[in-house]
């Protein structure tokens, strides 16, 4: 079993990536979200 110190590090390595992956997908800022391609005009 892990001991509270170690268990927390995890914890917030988790929180941290978490929070840097809602940013890198737009989510936590509507700003910079770039916009989706639904359908492809090149034919």
């Amino acid at each position: 079993m892990e001991n509270t110190s170690d268990y927390l590090k995890k914890l917030e390595d988790t929180q941290e990536k978490a929070e840097k992956n809602k940013q890198h997908q737009g989510q936590g800022n509507n700003s910079e979200k770039l916009p989706n391609k639904k359908h492809s005009t090149n034919k």
